[in-house]
């Protein structure tokens, strides 16, 4: 019997130094490894909640941003679409004033050609009506009187058409 205890007695005595022996070498650096594992851990979680965090801030403005953008383009825009339309306009307004000149001239030389070509008519109208009234009298009108006459004749023409 005393075998069996010395042999106990030896095998918990070899127990307790393996146990002691394992804590100190094995259980210490396994167990410090998973609490530093364990503070990486929630550092790396903490880490991507901030991150998380400030990706969705920056989200949020850069979105204001664009909105921002977005309503200063359509402005921008309408002002460029309105300097076009009161460009366009000064341009057709421009053309009228120049077409209305254009027109006021052309009846301005038109009504100077007539006024010639009345006075040239005249004239001619005299010269026929002098030398139709040189063969009907078979008389000779020259100068002063022979215009006077001619003129006097136009005029009873004109005033009966």
């Amino acid at each position: 019997m005393l075998d069996f205890s010395v042999s106990f007695f030896f095998t918990l005595v070899n127990i307790a130094v393996l146990f002691i022996v394992l804590r100190a070498i094995l259980f210490k650096p396994v167990t410090k490894f998973i609490a530093d594992r364990t503070a990486k851990v929630q550092n790396d979680v903490e880490t991507a909640a901030k991150d998380r965090a400030e990706a969705k801030s920056l989200r949020q403005l850069y979105e204001e941003k664009m909105k921002a953008l977005d309503r200063t383009a359509a402005l921008d825009a309408k002002k460029i679409r309105e300097a076009a339309e009161k460009q366009a306009s000064d341009i057709i307004k421009d053309s009228r004033l120049q077409a209305e000149r254009i027109v006021e001239a052309a009846r301005k030389q038109i009504l100077s050609e007539r006024q010639a070509a009345f006075t040239a008519f005249k004239a001619e109208a005299a010269s026929l009506v002098i030398a139709a009234a040189g063969r009907l009298l078979r008389r000779d009108f020259s100068g002063e009187d022979a215009r006077a006459h001619a003129e006097l004749v136009l005029r009873e023409l004109g005033g009966r058409s």
